[in-house]
């Protein structure tokens, strides 16, 4: 483990070089990572890769190998992204540095699901001082939108392909300053050493994946926006080709700019009126992003969301993201169920599971939103006494099907929202040698976002993540369209802490409104039901939003699917993309994981 970073991820017998590379010089390992994942690339894909329509498809399935190291660790989306970030953090830089390096690399590799358009959130670690905190950088409903947003002539809810596309969906992006906020608080490295991996790869180009070739090749829309039509299509149409070096040197120059002048290359000047002519003025749906709407943004520090479960502390992000309190409520019930007696991935399993789904997405719908602009009920949602009633709900013998918000507080005159939350998103765990630690989740919402693209980077639909319907039975939803709202989100960066107080594990990952079920399903397999870390993450994903239960298609959970329809369920198997990038404490060291159902890889040392 001494004396060379080690990567795991990508299959063995496609990747026989990867586990060991010499990471010391940041720009030599991000070569290295990049031929061997060149390599494999061509490899993985003859093994068949199973798709679905976007956002975000299937695209194969890469059996991951646990990687265990001693000092540091990172697990990312992307061998490329992994690889900066560990860079850093061998050049002397801690997991904030890390962090920085990692996503602007993401938005260059993996530019359908995050990137400088879009948002996040971060959950920081600081050991020194014992202090864990929450970073919001969630995007912000321009001044000029309003709860009509998403309504038609008629006045009813338009459809989500009409919402989708262009500048109508476009909230203010967030990730940019959130990377200059926690870096001028807690960075180490200069900026600018934290922005050339990411420039120097959109200058020099990478390789494309058979993934982002699939899902350029499968996207109804993203040709229509001229930009990206010239960047990532052939002029026949056709997505670029596995294996193509992809330049883009117009988003090179703006991470340029961006290391040279921080966050106000973007939020002003150039750059800033670009973005906002570009939504004003798209020729289906424009947008009314405005110079002021950009100058205001502001990242907000929030108290991290944290619940007993067993015998650990489990914490997360609060609202805007109701993904933390979705999946609090979840293990908060499951807790008071015979869980730990029953087998993994088996009926009653999946079926309690579900059940607990069920009422904790019933209340999401209702009663999380923006907290700046509606009195979100987290204590009362997460009141033991409350959560042992909502369980008191669950019948082993059938299935609710639909559950009803449970009353949390007197008089409350919310109505559930009518919206979608779109799977295309990215998370990645590090620790650093000193043991500070980040989970951060940023999206760009749907797959490619808005499908409009402004200097090589696409900018978000993040404002499909509000109610369409603003009122329903004559009451208001919560989360619906307001000036100056963040729209809520389901993003859960979680970590787990011991009974000591010592970090035990940092999860999360990209699925839309299912993240929450992906994290919690991976809490209750690994403490509840004791599955060894890497069995928690392959397990075939189950569950349900309060509606039909899903299974994970062409999993060995299809075999339940009529036991599960004499309990009462409608099922529906569907192609479960998670992106689980997992770090757990090993002994004196980590071991890190990623999901199989992507790219991604876990670097460490």
């Amino acid at each position: 483990m001494e004396g060379g970073a080690r990567v795991a991820g990508c299959p063995a017998q496609s990747l026989p070089r990867l586990p060991r590379c010499g990471m010391h010089d940041p720009n030599g390992a991000l070569r290295k990572v990049r031929a061997v994942f060149f390599f494999g690339l061509f490899l993985w894909v003859g093994s068949g890769a199973r798709a679905q329509s976007p956002p975000e498809a299937a695209s194969g399935w890469q059996d991951k190998l646990p990687l265990h190291a001693r000092h540091q660790m990172v697990v990312a989306a992307h061998p490329a992204a992994a690889a900066a970030g560990a860079g850093v953090l061998d050049a002397g830089g801690n997991a904030i540095d890390a962090a920085i390096a990692t996503q602007l690399v993401l938005n260059v590799v993996e530019p359908q699901s995050s990137g400088i358009g879009g948002g996040a959130f971060i959950l920081h670690y600081d050991r020194s001082a014992g202090r864990l905190r929450v970073y919001d950088g969630r995007e912000v409903a321009p001044a000029g939108a309003d709860e009509k947003l998403f309504l038609d002539g008629a006045g009813q809810p338009m459809r989500f392909v009409d919402a989708l596309v262009g500048g109508r969906s476009v909230g203010v992006p967030g990730v940019v300053r959130l990377l200059e906020v926690v870096h001028r608080r807690h960075g180490r490295l200069p900026w600018a050493r934290l922005v050339e991996p990411a420039e120097h790869l959109a200058r020099e180009g990478f390789p494309i994946s058979p993934r982002l070739n699939l899902l350029l090749e499968s996207d109804r829309f993203l040709r229509a926006d001229p930009r990206a039509r010239a960047l990532y299509y052939q002029a026949d149409g056709r997505a670029r080709a596995i294996g193509d070096t992809l330049r883009n040197p117009a988003l090179a120059g703006v991470l340029q700019r961006i290391a040279r002048e921080g966050s106000r290359a973007f939020y002003e000047g150039d750059l800033a009126q670009s973005m906002v002519h570009t939504v004003g003025t798209h020729p289906t749906a424009p947008g009314s992003l405005s110079l002021a709407d950009l100058a205001a943004y502001r990242v907000i520090e929030r108290n991290p969301l944290c619940r007993a479960f067993l015998e650990h502390r489990v914490c997360t992000v609060p609202p805007p993201s109701s993904g933390g309190v979705t999946m609090l409520q979840m293990l908060g019930m499951l807790e008071g169920l015979p869980m730990a007696a029953l087998p993994p991935g088996q009926l009653m399993t999946v079926h309690l599971f579900s059940e607990a789904g069920r009422l904790a997405f019933a209340d999401r719908d209702r009663y999380l939103a923006d907290p700046a602009f509606v009195p979100v009920p987290v204590a009362a949602l997460l009141d033991g006494r409350y959560l042992a009633d909502r369980r008191e709900l669950i019948d082993a013998r059938r299935s609710m099907r639909v559950a009803r918000a449970g009353q949390v507080v007197a008089g409350a005159a919310w109505a559930a929202g009518v919206q979608l939350d779109m799977p295309s998103t990215t998370h990645f765990s590090i620790v650093d040698r000193a043991g500070n630690a980040i989970a951060m989740t940023s999206s760009i919402e749907s797959a490619f976002g808005s499908r409009t693209m402004v200097e090589g980077f696409l900018l978000n639909n993040q404002l499909t993540d509000f109610s369409f319907q603003p009122v329903r039975e004559g009451a208001p939803a919560a989360n619906r369209v307001q000036g100056g709202k963040r729209p809520r989100s389901t993003m859960t960066p979680t970590m787990v802490f011991d009974a000591r107080g010592r970090l035990e594990m940092l999860v999360g990952s990209p699925g839309g409104s299912w993240i929450a079920n992906y994290v919690a399903q991976v809490l209750m397999l690994r403490y509840l039901q004791r599955q060894p870390l890497q069995a928690a993450v392959a397990s075939p994903h189950w569950g349900s939003r309060n509606g039909l239960t899903e299974i994970e298609r062409g999993s060995a959970a299809e075999a339940l699917i009529e036991p599960l329809r004499l309990l009462g369920h409608e099922v529906r198997t569907l192609d479960l993309t998670s992106g689980l990038h997992v770090i757990e404490r090993d002994g004196a060291g980590w071991v890190g994981i990623a999901d199989p159902r992507r790219e991604g890889v876990a670097v460490g040392r």
